[in-house]
């Protein structure tokens, strides 16, 4: 099947960006799309794999974890034939010389380095989820197959939103050729954003929007309702699992996936809420039992009753189960069937899932915003969030999806409200030599490999893309800042010395100094206004309130006084001293007329460029702290990632870790 037969057998019109997408096929460029979960990417990698096949070429289709590879690849022998696809990864190797195989990006990777003659016809590389770049344990691998693969073989990138992706193009067009971004952030199902709290006060579980009606600020009803914390104990707790699944049944919100970040808590929580409720009829349970005997018929009884067997299947029949890396392919594979098929209606699952298995739900409900990373607990990043929750809104069933975070009283609402609400986040590249990453450079590559890749690494290139930014933008601040340095230096000596004056220092001398019944000239915008002072408070920031002429009480911030007020002589005010009194009033008013001023007392006697010089000394000392600013970054990423590597390595042996590029003992 040719591309333009592809595109014609769709049976729906083809959304603008896969349009676009499949121009640049024809083109032979290759693609980067980057789109937000289930928009249809894979839409765009399928037409790829057809436009090689019809021209007797190969395509392969890379993946980050086995999960994924698997399901691709049983989708991909429905697509395209049985015989037509095959299965790389570290457990599986069928049909290896298919013209479509699947495989974890790590097996492409290899195939690189070995020189594999499988990749002589070899057309296009779909890499899904290549965003997985930034992963700091593994990204790097996508780099080194970006960078390595030979510059023939066109790759079509599949990538979550993310904030540069204009960016991250320019990379892979400088290492690959013509690369067509294709850039959507449109969801094919709009989200809705939840935060559930149980009150232990009131007894009930509160669901309520997370953001408020302006945007992305948080709700603050909710801000309101988590205020009310008792302080003699805590109020607010996480809601129970057996709760938050009944609200969304009540709700009409199943299928759910949960997300929790262990694998015994998606078992603890299966078992919690099968114990409690039953989501299925009898017939849904005799159907679940039926398929899941089927599909596990294949292991040993003895391997089932190790593996909890019965107790799996009883959760299945109830309509609950969970899924994580732990559970034997065939149980994953059953839940995987089951859940989208609607017969399981809620799953509890590890992140992993959320990583392109095709499982969409209504809604997901997020346990924790925070995860163990090994050392201590990290909240989500913007792109985890986008990632999990991706998984909520089935397309073409559902018109909106809904994300349910729960609290936790170690998760501040107002840090998880900037997490849920960025959509997008920048990608960043993984090749950062620090000391943990310098021995397993060593460990890994000759030291050729390891400082070509960082020379071509996508980190270097942001990092020389970033220094010229900011020398472009310190180029721009040093010529302004010589423009003003020139323009202050034609003022005149008493220009100058009138920007030095502390205006606040002068203010409070002026206001200490003035008394009831002097009167002030006060200029304003076109004219100026003789007023007669009253009071004035003995505070830190005193006010001075006024009498003008037409008999109106006015206050004035000392803050608010201008340089150009000045003392211009004095009246004898009334006795008794009563100035709210219309008689009082009128006698200071009256004491005004025709009165002359017999002396001029500003606050500054101010030089007529006196503004100015102010302004040109503000300019001068912004432009200096930018300047400045833009130096000190360039200081910072002066240094190449190949200058910081040979910094690392130096500091490795001084350590004793490292002899040369050769991990010693200790280092290894």
């Amino acid at each position: 099947m040719s591309l333009s037969e592809y595109i014609s057998s769709l049976a729906f019109p083809p959304d603008p960006f896969q349009v676009q997408a499949f121009e640049a096929l024809a083109r032979d460029e290759s693609v980067l799309v980057a789109a937000p979960t289930a928009s249809g990417k894979t839409v765009v990698a399928e037409a790829a794999i057809h436009q090689a096949i019809e021209r007797g070429m190969r395509a392969f289709y890379t993946t980050p974890i086995k999960a994924l590879s698997n399901q691709k690849f049983i989708d991909f022998q429905t697509l395209f034939g049985t015989n037509n696809v095959g299965l790389l990864t570290g457990d599986n190797s069928i049909n290896g010389r298919a013209p479509v195989v699947v495989m974890t990006t790590e097996v492409l990777r290899n195939m690189i380095y070995a020189e594999n003659q499988d990749l002589g016809d070899l057309e296009v590389v779909i890499l899904d989820e290549i965003h997985y770049l930034s992963d700091r344990e593994r990204g790097a691998v996508w780099e080194e197959v970006i960078i390595h693969l030979p510059s023939e073989i066109r790759i079509v990138g599949l990538s979550a939103t993310v904030s540069n992706a204009s960016e991250f193009r320019d990379w892979l067009a400088s290492r690959r050729g013509d690369v067509e971004l294709v850039h959507t952030e449109k969801r094919p199902v709009p989200l809705a954003v939840e935060y559930a709290v149980y009150d232990k006060t009131r007894d009930i579980t509160v669901v309520e929007p997370l953001f408020g009606k302006s945007g992305n600020n948080p709700n603050p009803d909710l801000i309101r309702l988590l205020r009310k914390s008792d302080k003699r104990r805590r109020r607010f707790h996480t809601p129970r699992r057996v709760r938050m699944v009944e609200h969304l049944q009540d709700r009409d919100l199943l299928p759910c996936i949960f997300f929790v970040f262990s694998r015994n808590g998606c078992d603890e929580g299966a078992r919690q809420v099968a114990s409690a409720m039953r989501l299925t009829t009898a017939e849904q349970e005799d159907e679940i039992v039926r398929f899941a005997t089927e599909r596990t018929m294949h292991l040993d009884p003895l391997d089932l009753d190790a593996l909890g067997f019965d107790g799996w299947l009883y959760r299945l029949g109830r309509g609950i189960a969970s899924h994580h890396a732990g559970l034997v392919p065939a149980f994953k594979e059953t839940t995987e069937e089951l859940f989208t098929s609607g017969l399981v209606p809620v799953v509890f699952a590890t992140e992993t899932l959320a990583l392109g298995i095709n499982m969409p739900a209504r809604s997901v409900v997020i346990e924790s915003m925070s995860k163990f990373n090994g050392e201590t607990h990290e909240l989500l990043t913007p792109g985890a969030f986008t990632q999990l929750t991706g998984r909520a809104g089935r397309r073409g069933l559902d018109e909106q999806g809904t994300a349910v975070i729960l609290h936790s009283p170690y998760e501040p609402i107002e840090r998880l409200v900037p997490i849920a609400a960025r959509g997008s986040y920048p990608l960043t590249s993984s090749f950062r030599p620090t000391y943990n990453m310098t021995v397993n450079l060593i460990a890994n590559y000759e030291r050729p490999r390891a400082e070509a890749l960082l020379e071509a690494s996508f980190g270097e290139f942001r990092r020389v893309q970033a220094s010229q930014a900011d020398e472009s933008e310190r180029a721009v601040a040093s010529k302004r800042l010589r423009e003003a340095t020139a323009s202050w230096e034609q003022l005149d000596e008493a220009a100058r010395a009138s920007a030095a004056v502390d205006p606040i220092k002068l203010r409070r001398t002026f206001v200490g100094n003035t008394n009831p019944g002097d009167v002030l000239q006060i200029p304003s915008a076109d004219s100026s206004e003789l007023m007669v002072m009253l009071a004035r408070s003995r505070t830190s920031k005193p006010q001075m309130e006024f009498l003008t002429t037409s008999g109106k009480l006015k206050r004035i911030r000392i803050d608010d006084l201008p340089l150009e007020a000045a003392r211009v002589g004095r009246v004898q005010l009334p006795k008794p001293f009563k100035p709210r009194e219309d008689g009082f009033k009128r006698a200071v008013a009256d004491s005004l007329t025709g009165w002359e001023p017999d002396r001029w007392e500003p606050v500054c006697e101010l030089h007529p460029d006196a503004q100015m010089a102010r302004d040109l000394r503000k300019k001068i000392a912004k432009l200096e702290k930018t300047e400045a600013r833009y130096a000190a970054r360039l200081r910072r990423s002066g240094a190449s990632l190949l200058d910081q590597l040979k910094g690392s390595l130096r500091v490795l042996e001084e350590w004793g870790y490292v002899d040369g590029w050769s991990l010693t003992e200790a280092g290894s």
